[in-house]
């Protein structure tokens, strides 16, 4: 019989029951579950409300069962709907009628809502992990390649030189943002809403702030309408996932395009590269390509979320069940591709020559030209239309802007002398551009500085 079925005089159909079930995936909250119930049940004991060798009994009782799950010891039934029923159940048939007791003052609206918030606040502390780990990589990366030049591009056509470490920093910068709304998201996430009952509260004297700070949060949700009903804490969780998976999918695009033969900036290793079935030089980014890939999959778990949110009257409606399978997927996705990435990165070998060498191209040193004749009182707007017309002629005639002769340049403008060739070499160009937040290696080894700081005050292990 199920645990609710005294108001039923037909048995579930069978169809109904498995659509209605939830164990074949929420199965995966039973330790959330039996950690939120034994703190239920030993405030119970403590108020009042069952005995205390009730109390004891029961979480005696759930200790033992979240080890046989956990060991694969129990099977659980799509009968009994859920974890939650499933683990009640487990529990009153080994301890008898004291296990019927356990959900006094509860309903499975907070409980739900209950697990959902401790699954998330330690998957949350997981993936601050593993990208609190990659940003390491990748500052040990800007710090190798602080002096290693590189071309920088604008509508993905060579724009201005910098060096390959200002590149990984822009990355680090994107990342630590990723983090800062990791600890936003944990922060408000962190609030009990046991106690909050079905929609209503409860009759007993439940001492929720106790329960509350047994498991770890800050405090209670403070209307029980919205403690059972509001997911926004899986949603700013899924906002952020889908936002670190955009800054991976646009850092997994800049690998699969200088791992290829027309750029040629890297070479991906053998280990985190994968080979052609019937093309035998291929040598494919296969890992960046999942990563660009799977963006789309937690894109697609927080609009499912948000949809399923729209338009649901308050409190608890069924339509909720629909919340943990977006929320596993963008954990499993997000976690998965944050883990790949960092080796993928540390093994990689850059190829400097052939990055100095396409720095050298494009007339990346158009800008500087045209500022060196700025800083000699050219108006700006009258330098830019001066260099336009070196680099048409140097286009036309095959030949880069450091190659013209001087007295060619004097021909443009009496104003360049000898010096013009020392302010516009790459080294030069970027090592010029010392403006805060600018690709000089000074600045760069700054930036490397205050990140590590920020990451340091950002994340710390638990």
């Amino acid at each position: 019989m199920k645990l609710w079925g005294g108001r039923f005089e037909k048995d579930t159909d069978a169809l109904v029951e498995d659509f209605h079930s939830s164990i074949a995936f929420d199965r995966r909250l039973y330790a959330q579950d039996i950690e939120g119930s034994i703190a239920h049940a030993a405030m119970l004991g403590r108020a009042g409300i069952i005995t205390p060798e009730e109390a004891a009994l029961i979480t005696a009782g759930l200790r033992e069962v979240r080890e046989d799950i956990a060991q694969g010891r129990v099977e659980l039934e799509t009968g009994a709907e859920d974890i939650h029923m499933n683990v009640e159940k487990l529990l009153t048939e080994r301890i008898g009628e004291a296990g019927k007791k356990l959900h006094t003052g509860r309903s499975r609206n907070d409980q739900v809502a209950l697990d959902l918030r401790l699954f998330l606040r330690g998957e949350t502390d997981r993936t601050k992990e593993l990208l609190a780990a990659l940003t390491r990589v990748l500052l040990a990366l800007a710090e190798e390649h602080a002096e290693t030049w590189a071309p920088g591009y604008t509508h993905l056509q060579k724009a201005q030189p910098v060096s390959l470490g200002h590149h990984f920093m822009a990355y680090v910068a994107m990342f630590l943002r990723d983090l800062g709304r990791l600890n936003d998201a944990r922060r408000r996430l962190n609030y009990s809403p046991l106690g909050s009952g079905a929609l209503a509260g409860t009759t007993f004297p439940l001492r929720r702030e106790e329960v509350a700070r047994e498991l770890g949060f800050a405090g209670v949700t403070p209307n029980s309408l919205d403690g059972v009903s509001d997911r926004d804490f899986a949603l700013e969780f899924l906002s952020a996932a889908a936002i670190i998976m955009m800054h991976l999918s646009r850092l997994a695009e800049e690998i699969i395009l200088w791992s290829s033969g027309e750029f040629g900036f890297i070479t991906l290793d053998d280990a985190h590269a994968t080979g052609s079935s019937i093309m035998p030089q291929k040598k494919n980014p296969d890992v960046a390509e999942l990563v660009r890939g799977k963006t789309g999959r937690v894109y697609g778990d927080l609009v499912a979320l948000l949809t399923v949110m729209k338009g649901l009257p308050l409190a608890y409606n069924k339509d909720l069940q629909e919340d943990k399978e977006a929320v596993f997927d963008a954990v499993d996705t997000v976690q998965k591709c944050l883990l790949t990435m960092a080796p993928m990165l540390q093994a990689m070998t850059v190829r400097r020559e052939r990055l100095a060498e396409e720095a050298k191209k494009g007339f990346m040193n158009a800008t500087d030209l045209a500022d060196y004749l700025a800083k000699k009182q050219v108006p700006f707007r009258e330098a830019h239309a001066i260099v336009g017309r070196l680099v048409l002629a140097c286009a036309q005639k095959g030949r880069a802007l450091e190659d013209l002769p001087l007295a060619e340049l004097r021909a443009a403008s009496p104003v360049f002398a000898d010096d013009v060739y020392e302010a516009i070499s790459v080294e030069a160009c970027v090592r010029a551009r010392r403006v805060a937040g600018g690709p000089a290696p000074e600045r760069v080894r700054e930036a490397i500085r205050a990140a590590r700081a920020e990451l340091e005050s950002l994340y710390s292990p638990h």
